[in-house]
């Protein structure tokens, strides 16, 4: 549940279709100051550089700014969010548990949009809290999402973490802020607001400390190499993978991309059987994982009936879940909860 308090987050309901420049104004105070000095084409010249220069910088926010563009325009409507709305507030001073749900709003908001909304980046926040409650994430432990979107699974371990152990050292505070977790996306935007989210959230590198925690890679190119102790992911929409083809008379189509890994069971286009490998592949032996799926996923003939027997054979599946038709904002999906352990 989100409480929202009524007047702060209302005004921010007004900017929710310019995240970056929510981010822009939030993550890098010194920007705003410079911002508040100027007005018309003046500020509006500025802004476009500011933008630039923090997607220069090293850590979370280079990656938050890379490519990052002015979608505000009109000179009079930036000065009016800049000095009128997000000035107000005492940014800097506000706790990272207030940024980041006001974040997390503009995000569901903008998933609820069913006509161009980014619903198929991000899982409902309750599905995600009842998958950590029963995976239980421990202190120490590495946690994966190789589909992170806008990063509920991340979040809502670093929070189980947090709730269930008050008294975290210093080393275990600093592992779980730093290394304990780590996020791949695939779409370039989805993975700077992903990064944005968990910056808000207090999570990630300050600087140059570390690396940030959210890489934007396909997971499904290749073995990464690294091993995790828990993964939790929503695997993408759509059954099949594909690449976009031009003819030489200038047609599109779309053809499908068959992946070939040596760590897979069995080679398909279909994203889902694709993820559900490559899960099985970061897991560390005895890690733990839980995956969303669609409904009857694991129950297809060829490649589908490859895995399921693979998995049972090396695995502990645990658990096999169906969810409620509805409950995600992308409208038709069905879907499975799957948990399994990893016994190779």
């Amino acid at each position: 549940m989100l409480i929202r308090r009524r007047g702060r987050f209302d005004r921010l309901d007004a900017i929710a279709d310019g995240v970056e420049e929510l981010a822009a104004l939030t993550a890098a105070p010194g920007a705003l100051r410079s911002l508040i000095k100027k007005d018309g084409d003046e500020l509006e010249a500025h802004y476009r550089h500011a933008l630039e220069e923090l997607g220069k910088k090293t850590g979370m926010l280079g990656l938050i700014f890379r490519k990052a563009q002015n979608k505000i325009q009109d000179p009079a409507k930036l000065r009016r969010l800049i000095a009128d709305l997000i000035d107000r507030e005492e940014w800097v001073a506000l706790d990272a548990d207030v940024k980041g749900d006001a974040y997390e709003g503009l995000l569901e908001k903008n998933a609820q949009d069913t006509k161009g909304g980014a619903g198929q980046y991000f899982t409902p926040r309750p599905l995600i809290r009842a998958v950590v409650d029963v995976m239980r994430p421990q202190v120490g432990e590495s946690i994966c999402d190789p589909a992170c979107g806008t990063g509920g699974f991340l979040l809502a371990s670093h929070d189980y973490i947090v709730r269930e152990n008050r008294n975290l050292t210093r080393n275990q505070k600093k592992h779980l802020k730093l290394e304990a977790l780590h996020g791949v996306e695939l779409v370039d935007d989805v993975s700077r607001l992903c990064a944005m989210n968990l910056m808000l959230h207090g999570i990630g590198p300050q600087a140059d400390e570390a690396e940030p925690p959210i890489e934007t890679e396909d997971s499904l190119a290749a073995d990464p190499g690294n091993r995790y102790d828990l993964v939790l992911t929503n695997a993408p929409f759509g059954k099949k993978s594909s690449v976009m083809v031009v003819t030489e008379e200038g047609e599109q189509s779309r053809e499908a991309l068959t992946v070939h890994r040596e760590d897979f069971w069995a080679t398909t286009s279909n994203k889902q059987l694709n993820f559900v490998q490559h899960v099985r592949t970061i897991l560390k032996i005895g890690g733990r994982a839980a995956i969303v799926v669609p409904d009857n996923v694991l129950f297809e003939g060829g490649a589908g009936e490859t895995v399921r027997r693979k998995l049972l054979h090396e695995c502990d599946v645990h658990t096999l879940l169906r969810l409620p038709t509805g409950i995600f904002y992308a409208q038709g999906v069905k879907a499975n909860s799957e948990g399994l352990h990893s016994a190779r």
